[in-house]
């Protein structure tokens, strides 16, 4: 029985631990008479732990101003060691691989991608994107133990129940693998995994144009037509992962077919290759699509037209989704959305006349993070740090054998073996 009781006591111990780091990383900077309260342990107990998570290297005194609810002096508020670990994001799009790391006060500490053949097999992008992981953490001197989650980003839906990315168009390079096991296996560290929108969704609404809103649509207008859905602060992936396929929403029953088998999808009028198509007779063959956002932006009338097409039937098919979801903001990302009000304006308007008048005054804005790759791998990282109840039993499990707290000569100081 006192085998049993030591157990009990010692998991108790472990949940509390977890308990009050999970309060502090998604809180911010706290007394103890705080974590006490919040956590409801007694003030008694938080003392023991914080003292011993202190002594670990886990718990640091912060040196931040307190906020107006705080009360007493800011020396006595505490914070997790933003340099304990850190976190890594990692996205994949079809032509290359970013890997992002931050610190668990979400600092960035190092940033970098690659470019990669489209062709290229899940094998190869695996090795890319960990060899680049690897040399972002002997750059900045930390060991891969130091890594407690990655958040992984590729194109395609991604079933949560077995990390299997289903078929949403053919030749997709990860249709039909498990990427859940194969980067758990490649890294070996915790990994949740998300298609590259939705990860573009969580970046913006972290750090970007969706900062402080709850229930925000993101909408990325690239060559395929997709959207990331936060709800009541978190990401929504749906049943099996595929919520926010918005590109292949029929926005005409009678029209041309799509290469998901749908007709008249909405990438094929809003897509970067339908603005093209529709562009070439005005600018001539052989014209990108950024000398079509120049001349664009210069007032041409041809390319005026056609983003105010595209921006109008984006708002229809927007509009439907305000009827359903009540989004406090939208945010629209993508190639396309460099247009700028020439885009925007006649979306807002589609919004305006198709919306209930309850839900139409919602926000629409740009992006703020930009485009690309790095986007996604940031929403990677963001993704883990939102996680803090599993943030923090990582951080609890991970083992940290140092002679001074971890991260007081940075985070990569080195480890002394003490045994």
């Amino acid at each position: 029985m006192s085998q049993k009781l030591g157990g009990s006591l010692h998991s108790l111990r472990r949940t509390n631990e977890e308990q009050l780091l999970a309060l502090l990383l998604a809180c911010g900077p706290l007394h103890r008479a705080a974590l006490a309260r919040r956590a409801d342990i007694s003030r008694t107990t938080v003392s023991t732990i914080v003292n011993d998570l202190m002594a670990r290297g886990l718990v640091v005194q912060s040196d931040e101003e307190p906020d107006e609810g705080h009360d007493g002096r800011a020396r006595d508020l505490l914070a997790v060691h933003p340099r304990a670990a850190a976190v890594a994001g990692m996205n994949h799009t079809f032509d290359g691989v970013w890997v992002h790391l931050r610190d668990l006060s979400s600092q960035e500490i190092g940033s970098r991608g690659v470019a990669l053949d489209p062709a290229s097999g899940p094998d190869e992008r695996i090795t890319a994107g960990v060899g680049i992981l690897h040399e972002l953490l002997d750059d900045h001197g930390l060991r891969p133990g130091q890594i407690i989650g990655a958040g992984i980003g590729v194109p395609g839906p991604i079933d949560h129940t077995t990390g299997v990315v289903g078929v949403s168009l053919p030749g997709q390079p990860w249709s039909h693998i498990n990427v859940l096991q194969e980067f758990e296996r490649a890294l070996g560290l915790p990994v949740v995994v998300a298609n590259n929108t939705r990860l573009e969704a969580v970046a913006e609404a972290r750090w970007g144009a969706g900062r402080g809103v709850k229930n925000l649509l993101y909408v990325g207008l690239s060559n395929g037509i997709a959207a990331g859905l936060i709800l009541d602060g978190r990401l929504h992936g749906g049943a099996i992962g595929a919520a926010g396929e918005l590109g292949h929403v029929s926005v005409s029953l009678g029209g041309p077919t799509c290469r998901c088998g749908n007709r008249g999808c909405l990438v094929l009028q809003a897509g970067i290759p339908a603005v093209l198509a529709a562009l070439r007779p005005a600018f001539g063959e052989g014209v990108g699509l950024d000398e079509m956002l120049v001349r664009t932006a210069a007032g041409d009338r041809a390319g005026e037209g056609v983003f105010s097409d595209v921006g109008a039937v984006v708002g229809q098919v927007l509009a439907n989704l305000c009827n359903l979801l009540n989004p406090e903001r939208i945010v629209v990302g993508g190639e396309l959305s460099l247009a700028g009000e020439v885009l925007l304006e006649p979306m807002k308007a589609a919004i305006r006349r198709y919306a209930l008048s309850l839900v139409r005054d919602v926000d629409v804005v740009p992006a703020e993070l930009g485009i690309g790759t790095r986007v996604g791998a940031l929403g990677g990282a963001a993704l883990v740090l939102g996680e803090a109840p599993d943030l923090a039993a990582a951080l609890n499990r991970m083992t940290l054998r140092t002679t001074t707290p971890p991260g007081v000569a940075g985070l990569g100081a080195e480890e002394e073996d003490n045994g």
